[in-house]
């Protein structure tokens, strides 16, 4: 990479007046990442390494077609710029559509409020993951498994396009996931807890208290009983809002799926309604502090708050340039790459459904029989179907928290549940533990939030 910014634009202008006559559109990404990586399981070190890797892309587009080429050998940028217009050159037959932003010329890092990773030894990082990986074995003997993964990344990004755009970005993110699994005979269980920061390494180094709660779920639900499963009204916490917002409704709202998809486009028509007067969901990068903030997205439009849902209606999608451009929409800043080995897709960000007005205590309020569930163990999504795994979970009886039970799966139709929102607390939590997975581009950095929900007639899995 370049030693100096002045270095950097100048070779990357002197390459883009060169080659951009060629294509309608043309994009150089250098980027500069260090990062380091802990495995730890039980007492085996699985994987200890720090790493640097320097490289870059280019993207161009002619005709509506597009060619990509990947480097990491600066020497062979010329070859690697001829290769992507060649690739674009050959698939292009119809017309570029890329919605216009402003050109930038601009230098931004997102800043730390703390100790910055870079500055701490491997050895005090390992250290760290050792005395976590004790918490966890020391809370019961029955515990038999248990996993800690540590990592950080600093990158540093230059983009530099045929429009005149030039920005220079950098941040660091850091991340840790702690699991247990306990065992009682043939029954066996698993906690898990995940947490991340791009503000200060202090952020992970005190933990203790949400670490062993991960190995204490785990001994507890060896002895509870499995839900019968049924269709309940549930109420669930903060963090389950989250995951569900993201993983259910967030992925539909990015616009690549839409225009790829006339069959969803249809179902995801602005102006459709999906919920109650009080839903309100968002998505965007401009809010500071979390993991999925920044100021300019991999194709240098700015940051937004995009709102999807509003009133209980679908006003928002999030776009990329491209994506904009072809449903005649504006761009949301919401294409991302997860390094220069892959071109930036629409992409979340930080998604959220804003707090309701409904105390909490008054979420349980006239539920005979209910379920309440807490933090997530697992998921999955397919189309708009959901299956989400809790942490733990309780039944409600009479309006009154009751029994704790384990096995509770929140299964179905993600428009359906929406529309069964029954009430939305006061409450908010952000949950800054998301890594997202999309086109072979997984544990991409977001953040996602919300308040305590309440939902009738969710199909709850458990012992029929």
């Amino acid at each position: 990479m370049p030693t100096t910014l002045a270095d950097a634009q100048n070779l990357l202008s002197d390459l883009i007046a060169r080659y951009s006559e060629r294509v309608d559109y043309l994009m150089i990404r250098l980027e500069e990442a260090e990062g380091t990586d802990i495995l730890l399981r039980g007492d085996k070190v699985e994987t200890l390494s720090e790493g640097i890797s320097i490289g870059g892309h280019i993207r161009a587009c002619y005709k509506g077609g597009w060619g990509l080429s990947c480097f990491n050998q600066l020497s062979t940028i010329k070859d690697r710029i001829e290769e992507a217009i060649a690739a674009a050159r050959m698939v292009g037959d119809e017309e570029t559509l890329l919605a216009p932003i402003d050109p930038v010329q601009v230098i931004c890092n997102l800043p730390l409020v703390g100790t910055d990773p870079r500055k701490i030894s491997l050895s005090k990082k390992k250290q760290l993951c050792d005395r976590y990986t004790e918490l966890l074995k020391s809370v019961d003997r029955r515990i038999t498994t248990t996993s800690v993964r540590y990592g950080d990344s600093a990158q540093r990004v230059i983009i530099a396009t045929s429009e005149g755009t030039f920005i220079e970005q950098s941040w660091v993110d850091m991340e840790m996931r702690f699991a247990a699994t306990a065992k009682n005979g043939e029954t066996v269980q698993t906690g898990r807890e995940t947490t991340g920061s791009r503000k200060a390494y202090e952020d992970l180094t005190n933990l203790d208290e949400q670490v062993q709660s991960a190995a204490q779920r785990a001994i507890a639900a060896l002895s509870l009983p499995s839900v019968k499963g049924n269709t309940y009204t549930v109420v669930i916490d903060p963090i389950l809002t989250g995951l569900f917002v993201h993983e259910a409704f967030g992925h539909l709202s990015e616009a690549d799926m839409a225009y790829e998809n006339p069959d969803l486009l249809e179902v995801m028509t602005i102006g459709r309604r999906f919920g109650p007067e009080e839903l309100q969901i968002f998505d965007g990068a401009a809010p500071e502090g979390h993991r999925g903030s920044y100021f300019y997205d991999d194709e240098g439009t700015p940051a937004t708050t995009t709102q999807l849902i509003k009133d209980g209606v679908l006003v928002g999608r999030l776009h990329s340039r491209e994506t904009a451009g072809k449903l005649d929409e504006t761009p949301t800043g919401n294409a991302r790459c997860l390094n220069y080995h892959f071109a930036p897709i629409v992409r979340m960000t930080n998604t959220w459904i804003e707090r309701g007005k409904t105390p909490v205590q008054d979420l349980f309020t006239g539920i005979k029989e209910g379920v309440y569930a807490r933090n997530w163990l697992g998921g999955m999504t397919n189309g708009e179907m959901f299956t989400f795994s809790a942490g733990e979970a309780w039944m409600i009886r009479n309006g009154k928290i009751a029994e704790p039970v384990r096995d509770v799966t929140l299964s179905g139709n993600v428009f359906q549940t929406l529309a069964d929102i029954e009430a939305i607390g006061d409450d908010f939590y952000w949950d800054e533990s998301g890594g997202c997975g999309k086109g072979g581009q997984n544990g991409l950095s977001v953040g996602c939030g919300g308040p305590s929900l309440r939902i009738r007639d969710v199909v709850v899995g458990g012992e029929i």
